[in-house]
């Protein structure tokens, strides 16, 4: 039988994920222009494995190491019921209870880590939305409570979540 070289293993949307952030940071930082970016974006896009994926990025030094993939640890329950709170706290505590999470649990679990750095972008974004348009965005809130729903689901069931049009303030 032969061996399977990693670079042949198949990616998933999860793992190009961080991929198009990373190019998304170097272009932020000055080492990618417009056509480059929209190029790599489309390759990491459409790679199949991860020695494709990788070949976007080989030319970019990450100042900083990457976050060990999902798979790497064993999500445990306890982890997976901690993700699910983090995102059901902010529907009485908009970001206070993600920050809390973040800063109590975000150093045992890195699946809970990344679920209440996500949950505390939106709360956080969203809370600048409702100060920026004087309240009228608080109209925003019953939208949250369904998108809360769905993360807390997602971080039950050991799946990552991101919500859409969210600034990552928090990494």
């Amino acid at each position: 039988m032969r061996s399977m070289n990693p670079t042949d293993l198949r990616v998933s949307d999860a793992e190009r994920e961080p991929v198009i952030d990373r190019l998304q940071q170097a272009y932020a930082e000055g080492r990618l222009d417009d056509g480059e970016l929209d190029l790599r974006i489309q390759l990491a896009m459409t790679a199949k494995t991860r020695g494709d994926l990788a070949a976007v990025t080989y030319d970019l030094v990450s100042p900083s190491p990457p976050l060990a993939p999902y798979g790497s640890v064993p999500v445990t329950g306890e982890d997976r019921m901690l993700a699910g709170l983090v995102h059901a706290s902010g529907y009485v505590t908009t970001f206070v209870g993600p920050l809390v999470f973040l800063l109590l649990s975000g150093k045992r679990s890195e699946y809970v880590r990344r679920h209440a750095a996500e949950a505390l972008n939106f709360q956080l974004t969203v809370l600048l939305v409702v100060m920026v348009t004087f309240g009228v965005g608080a109209l925003l809130y019953a939208v949250t409570w369904i998108l809360a729903l769905v993360a807390g689901i997602a971080g039950l069931s050991g799946q990552t979540f991101r919500y859409p049009f969210t600034l990552r303030l928090v990494r």
